[in-house]
């Protein structure tokens, strides 16, 4: 019979009992624990909610697992019998793996911190630096090294999905920031990318703006990011009756971006896009839309007058251009806050649905967006 309060997740019950009976001695030292199935059975659960007690009880030092075999209690010397939930081998600690580190992944871990810290969890910081290797590095070794969960924002929502869909098959606690898995049902905290694509445009056409090139980087689904945002600049341009023209979505050229050529490339890019007659671009980000920017006025073109261009993110570098850059901003200690709080409840609570929370945009308007020049007195 189960003693424990009602309120708590049925693993933890199931947890607590075992702990119990292993430091009582009920449960010896190399004695083959019940199975899921049995546990489950037993506890009136389903068996993903028996998997988890055992795996906590791993992750704890606890006991040991045979494949194909079944959980085994470890040696005394080779654990601590305390088993209580928050003692320290439970291992009460979060990784966050970030791509890169700049002012918003400061935000991301400020907004992390600040609910793990009032829940009695530490935070962990890995920085992959856009490599996928190195992501894939970090992500395999977490489950296996003694966090309890990963806040994951990914480089890319089509890199890794076999080690992410291993770390979701294996009931490892996961949520990602920024973009989300299609194909994975993965509990993620994005901002309203779609609405800060449509937002966007729709103001550029009420300026005046018809012919509008979408910008970006990298191809349109390498992000789930970067595809909604293009998808709500579509929504936006159809629901004001204006053709979407492909020959004004330009993307995948992140290594010309880098290159040694850079300022060539953008010089042809822009060339390329007046001569079909484009009055304004929708870039994929801030530092991409500052170095059109740059672009132009070395070109000896007029921003906004003869091109708008507007980013996305409200980087500090979009505010320091020399044409400021009208951008959409995004709470990023809002994302932050609310993955720490999922991330939590899904250790907590391990039977819950995934789901996918939404953070509000804001678009900011600043002087390299406005009227065309055919509009100007």
């Amino acid at each position: 019979m189960i003693l424990e309060s009602e309120n708590k997740p049925l693993y933890m019950r199931i947890l607590g009992d075992l702990q119990e009976k292993i430091r009582t001695g009920q449960y010896v030292p190399e004695q083959q624990l019940p199975t899921e199935v049995d546990l489950a059975e037993q506890y009136g659960v389903s068996r993903i909610t028996s998997k988890r007690a055992l795996i906590e009880l791993e992750r704890e030092g606890l006991i040991y697992r045979k494949r194909g075999s079944g959980s085994y209690v470890k040696q005394p010397d080779d654990t601590n019998l305390s088993g209580e939930i928050g003692s320290p081998v439970a291992h009460r600690i979060i990784s966050m793996v970030l791509p890169y580190m700049a002012t918003s992944e400061l935000d991301y871990i400020k907004g992390a911190h600040d609910y793990l810290d009032s829940k009695g969890y530490f935070l962990t910081i890995h920085n992959s630096n856009w490599k996928k290797d190195k992501e894939r590095e970090i992500i395999t070794k977490i489950p296996k090294s003694g966090p309890s969960g990963i806040i994951l924002y990914p480089i890319s929502t089509i890199s890794n999905i076999d080690v992410v869909h291993a770390i979701y098959s294996n009931d490892f606690p996961i949520v990602t920031i920024d973009q989300y898995f299609d194909s994975l049902p993965i509990s993620n905290v994005v901002s309203d990318n779609f609405e800060g694509g449509y937002q966007t445009a729709k103001r550029l056409i009420e300026l005046g703006h018809e012919r509008i090139a979408f910008v970006s980087s990298v191809s349109v689904e390498y992000r789930s990011s970067v595809r909604d945002r293009y998808l709500g600049y579509c929504r936006a341009l159809k629901d004001h009756r204006i053709v979407i023209d492909t020959e004004l979505l330009v993307t995948d050229f992140y290594m010309e971006m880098y290159s040694p050529h850079a300022n060539e490339f953008y010089n042809t890019l822009i060339d390329r896009l007046l001569d079909l007659d484009v009055t304004a671009i929708q870039a994929e980000h801030d530092h991409l839309a500052v170095d059109l920017v740059k672009s132009c006025l070395e070109k000896g073109i007029q921003v906004p007058e003869q091109l708008a261009i507007a980013g996305f993110d409200d980087h500090d570098i979009s505010r320091q251009a020399e044409v400021p850059v009208s951008s959409v901003a995004q709470n990023y200690y809002a994302i932050g806050y609310e993955a720490a709080r999922m991330i939590v409840q899904r250790i907590e609570q391990p039977e819950l649905e995934p789901q996918q929370v939404k953070v509000p945009i804001r678009l900011v308007e600043r002087e390299s967006t406005g009227q065309p020049s055919s509009l100007s007195v």
